[in-house]
Parts: structure tokens; C-alpha cells; sequence
């Protein structure tokens, strides 16, 4: 444990994209730290487990959904943490423009409805907003261009946030995930080739885990970051600097 846990007691977090991956890893790690924690999403498949811990509420979420978000958001009293996990990627499917608009709506303008949603509950709080980039962010992927695009215009959503919003004291950062072992990354983890040439690249020699993330995600959520905004932390194992 790296932090004490009850740092975040008394503090209420909405996870979008929080019943499976990163997002999951993201809501059971800030309900472990005391925080009242709701992890919002599409229902998974059966087989599908969600793994989330008895402690966190799941909510039903579309982020595509303007008014959806904003059903959600009004079942919140008071909100001081808010993480905007969810996303997709179509590999390979990108090019064609339907494809490239709904990864596009989900992962970027997603965030934008909830961050914008939650503005005035942030601000009661002065809470704070984790986005999530991705390594992505810093550089194209030729399979992937709607996921890179989106990526990319997350980081400077989120720099253009953190100026907004600093003013009502809310604080804006994003964490930016390299390599991590979660569904969405399967296809990638089960082809050799592929992911030898990640590992060989990642000066670390191995993929990341979610709650490698989810430890970032927490400190930018407690005071220990309290003079931390506009910041696009990479959680990469190296990967970005070889």
C-alpha cells in the first residue's frame, strides 16, 4: 500500500469505464484508500467478470449519451473525484469514418460531457479530474487512427481543463498508460511477435499491470499532488523515452 488507507476517506469517485481494465483497477484501488466509490460502464457479457470489490457501486453509463451522463451525475450529492476511463479502440477498422466517429465520441468528446457534467459538483468539492491518455497521445499508430487522434486531443483537453477549471479549484491531470495487460490489450499480449517488440522496447521488460495505473491515478487524487495540474503523467515502464 502505498499510501495510508483512509487518505481518501469521506471522498465520493466516479469511475466511467470502471467495470473492467485499468477502470476497474482505478475503483477498487480508491474504495481500498476510503473513498465512496461509483464505477460507472456498459454491462460486461456473462463471461465476462467484472472483478470489482463488494465496496463499489456500478452504475449503468454510456458516455455517448449526453443525457445518460447527466442522470448519472444527478444521483450525486456531492462528487471530489472523477475518472474518465472509459474508451475503445477498433483495430484495423479505424479507417472507415463511421468506425473513426464513435471511438472518437467515446473517448474524447466522453470525457467532455463529464467533465463538463460535473464541473459544478467538482467545484463544491474543489475536487479533481484524472483523464486518461495513452502513449498514443505522444505518437501516431497507423492501425488506430481514431483511438490516436482521440488520445492525443485528450492530453490537450486536459491541459485546456486544468487552465478552465482552475478557477472553481479543480485540478485537471491525465495519467498517459504504456503497455498494460488488460482485455483491451489481449489480442496484443497473445501475438508473439508484437509483444516481443514491445518488451523489447519497454526498458522494464514487461507489460504493466492496471493497478500499476491505479496507484497513479490515486496519488493525483490526494493531497499529495495538490499543486499538480495540466500534468500528462506517463505510466510506461520507459517505454516512451527508448
Amino acid at each position: 500500500m502505498t499510501f495510508k488507507d483512509n487518505v481518501l476517506e469521506g471522498k465520493v469517485a466516479l469511475v466511467t469505464g470502471g467495470l473492467s481494465g485499468i477502470g476497474a483497477a482505478i475503483a477498487n484501488h480508491l474504495a481500498q484508500l476510503g473513498a465512496h466509490v461509483v464505477a460507472a460502464g456498459l454491462p460486461l457479457a456473462a463471461e465476462a467478470p467484472d472483478g470489482l470489490a463488494p465496496a463499489v457501486r456500478k452504475v449503468t453509463l454510456d458516455v455517448r449519451s449526453a443525457a445518460n451522463v447527466s442522470a448519472v451525475l444527478k444521483e450525486f450529492d456531492r462528487l471530489d473525484i472523477v475518472v474518465n476511463c472509459a474508451g475503445v479502440i477498433r483495430r484495423g477498422a479505424e479507417h472507415e469514418v463511421d468506425v473513426f466517429e464513435d471511438v472518437v465520441d467515446i473517448n474524447l468528446h466522453g470525457t467532455m460531457r463529464v467533465c463538463s457534467g460535473a464541473r459544478a459538483l467538482l467545484k463544491a468539492s474543489s475536487g479533481c479530474i484524472v483523464n486518461t491518455a495513452s502513449m498514443l497521445s505522444f505518437f501516431g499508430g497507423g492501425l488506430v487512427p481514431a483511438y490516436s487522434a482521440s488520445k492525443g486531443a485528450i492530453s490537450q483537453l486536459t491541459k485546456s481543463l486544468a487552465i478552465a477549471y482552475a478557477a472553481d479549484g479543480i485540478r485537471v491531470n491525465a495519467v498517459a498508460p504504456g503497455w498494460i495487460a488488460t482485455p483491451l490489450t489481449q489480442a496484443l499480449q497473445e501475438d508473439t511477435g508484437r509483444s516481443q517488440g514491445i518488451l523489447d522496447r519497454t526498458p522494464m521488460k514487461r507489460w504493466g499491470a492496471p493497478e500499476e495505473v491505479a496507484q497513479v491515478v490515486a496519488f493525483l487524487c490526494t493531497p499529495a499532488a495538490s499543486f499538480m495540474t495540466a500534468a500528462i503523467v506517463p505510466v510506461d515502464g520507459g517505454y516512451l523515452a527508448a
